[in-house]
């Protein structure tokens, strides 16, 4: 988190923390990172607060998917995904539930309910199906360190590394050293 939000981060009220980390304007960058790494691939990034998604949505050109949107336009939208006729899509909490997106094979969280370890696993859960064509799935987590957004990432880590699963901790420096050199 910049110097400049670390003071008014730390002054906020306590309800309004969590938001204030998981919604952080700086994760924005990472993403487009994150993106840029996975060129192609079909790609979901999912998120809890609207206005948060709404601007991923703008700078990655992607479609957004929210509560407000149409069930025929959500429709139109999951199905051009599975078709291939479109790589990325920006969905809301709405996607948690009884979506099947099977070749998604990157999915980016960037807030999230808290430290809820069984939303974290219903994402997981898209991506980690075989794919047809052999790929590797990515699933990220862009989380502001020194937060509580850190603390409720924590949580979920730990749940998700007593089921198997494994996690590399990468600083936004570190992916875009990774990227440069993939």
């Amino acid at each position: 988190m910049p110097s400049a939000d670390r003071m008014a981060y730390a002054m906020a009220d306590a309800a309004d923390r969590p938001r204030l980390g998981a919604a952080h304007g700086a994760k924005i960058a990472v993403v487009e990172k994150i993106a840029a790494r996975h060129p192609g691939e079909p790609m979901l990034v999912i998120g809890q607060f609207i206005d948060q998604l709404e601007e991923i949505s703008e700078r990655l050109g992607a479609d957004l998917i929210t509560g407000k949107t149409p069930v025929k336009r959500r429709q139109q939208l999951f199905d051009a995904f599975r078709a291939g006729e479109i790589d990325r899509l920006v969905v809301s909490k709405v996607a948690n539930f009884s979506i099947d997106l099977p070749e998604a094979s990157v999915a980016v969280q960037v807030s999230g309910a808290f430290g809820s370890r069984q939303e974290e696993a219903q994402r997981l859960g898209r991506l980690l199906r075989p794919k047809a064509d052999g790929r590797t799935a990515h699933f990220y987590t862009v989380v502001m360190r020194d937060t509580q957004d850190q603390d409720y990432a924590a949580h979920r880590q730990r749940f998700l590394a007593e089921q198997g699963y494994a996690y590399t901790i990468m600083d936004a420096d570190e992916l875009e050293a990774a990227a440069e050199a993939d």
